[in-house]
């Protein structure tokens, strides 16, 4: 194992610096090195109290509180994400993670045989199969578009997703950022242009909430799902779906319950027991952002990323696949390798993890890519040992 106590610190010029202590926010590993904030994200531990506060709060007298707290409280959790959002929280319900939100959408689009649903051709996998789910079930058919990558630009992915639109078109799902390539798509240019063409657009915002600013009310899709679970760093389980008010009718939860009928918030608000501490966890995730710099640490993570993809390219003697505006606080790295099949990334991927670290390992056209995240608790020298690592993995 690999500890990172010892690393020097190399702080990046021109940084929003980050408090000496930050690792004592949270409860990381100090022996695995962590630079894959992206899959999970790392909850600090002021949210992890708030949760529990909320937690205690409900077994203190669980009936009293599911029956006259609950809702009320729900729905100030919501408002205070519309904020952040720039949504109206009353277009906007919790749900367990973005796939379940995407499920949501897809499930609810009226389709006849012939019609087609758009996706990226870097989907998110999850969501790709619901899309294949829904459209074998109906007789519809699945169209891509095609990402330019390496080295896309804002122009070239939006004329892409232009060019597999077609009259048959009744849903494009659009990832803000994809999961795999770490692209961060133009994705207001790309809503406009898809609605220009009468086409309703469904947003997967799985890791855009917290890496990049996201304006609801600008981007304007008739759907957008994200996770606060990640990059916003709240307890895990935790996203949420916003929808327009004209889209709401016809969405459901994936269980049917006690407000069938009632309305969108009825509905998805409650579905059975669960646990709600998670989502009434979102105002201190949201404080805790803020806390370490909120619009300045976005900018701090993406210029990190940026570097440390940069320094891993160098080391490997390869290349990073994104720059520029559609760069976020995820980057990734071409390995040097001459089978670039997904069974070769997943065993690549799992020699990292025996080694003390664990950065995702992605076949994408024709070849392997690295992905690594940037978060408050990174610094460049993680990137420089990782290098190092990745390198040893390759030899071995």
């Amino acid at each position: 194992m690999v500890s990172v106590l010892n690393l020097t610190r190399v702080p990046l010029a021109k940084d929003p610096p980050m408090p000496p202590d930050i690792h004592a926010e949270w409860d990381l590993d100090p022996d695995f090195l962590t630079v894959n904030h992206g899959s999970f994200g790392a909850t600090p531990r002021a949210v992890i109290a708030a949760q529990r506060v909320w937690q205690d709060r409900m077994e203190r007298q669980p009936s009293r509180f599911m029956n006259t707290v609950y809702s009320g409280e729900m729905r100030n959790s919501a408002d205070a994400l519309g904020i952040f959002l720039n949504a109206d929280g009353r277009n906007i319900a919790f749900v367990e993670n973005a796939t379940s939100g995407c499920n949501a959408v897809i499930r609810a689009v009226a389709l006849q045989p012939g019609d087609e649903i758009m996706i990226l051709s870097h989907a998110y996998g999850a969501v790709r199969n619901a899309v294949r789910f829904v459209a074998d079930r109906a007789g519809a058919r699945i169209t891509e578009a095609a990402i330019p990558f390496p080295d896309p630009t804002e122009d070239s992915l939006t004329a892409s997703v232009v060019a597999a639109l077609t009259p048959r078109t009744r849903l494009a799902v659009i990832d803000h950022i994809t999961s795999g390539s770490a692209i961060v798509m133009p994705i207001q240019r790309i809503v406009a242009a898809c609605h220009a063409a009468g086409v309703p657009v469904l947003v997967d915002g799985a890791h855009a909430p917290g890496q990049v600013p996201v304006d609801l009310s600008a981007i304007g899709a008739d759907w957008y799902v994200g996770n606060c679970h990640k990059w916003l760093c709240a307890p895990k389980g935790c996203g949420f779906l916003y929808a327009a008010p004209d889209r709401q009718a016809e969405l459901h939860p994936g269980t049917i319950s006690h407000g069938y009928g009632q309305g969108f918030l009825a509905e998805f608000d409650w579905t059975g027991t669960t646990d709600p501490s998670r989502f009434l966890a979102v105002p201190e995730a949201i404080a805790f952002h803020h806390r370490l710099g909120g619009a300045a640490l976005m900018q701090r993570n993406r210029a990190l990323a940026t570097a440390g993809g940069a320094l891993i390219a160098q080391r490997l003697n390869t290349n990073v696949g994104t720059g520029g505006p559609v760069a976020g606080a995820m980057a990734t790295i071409r390995l040097p390798v001459d089978d670039p099949t997904p069974d070769h990334a997943l065993a690549i991927r799992a020699r990292l993890m025996a080694v003390g670290t664990d950065a995702p390992v992605h076949a994408l056209d024709g070849a392997l890519w690295l992905r690594i995240s940037a978060f408050a608790y990174n610094e460049l020298a993680d990137y420089a040992t990782l290098g190092d690592l990745v390198a040893e993995v390759l030899r071995g």
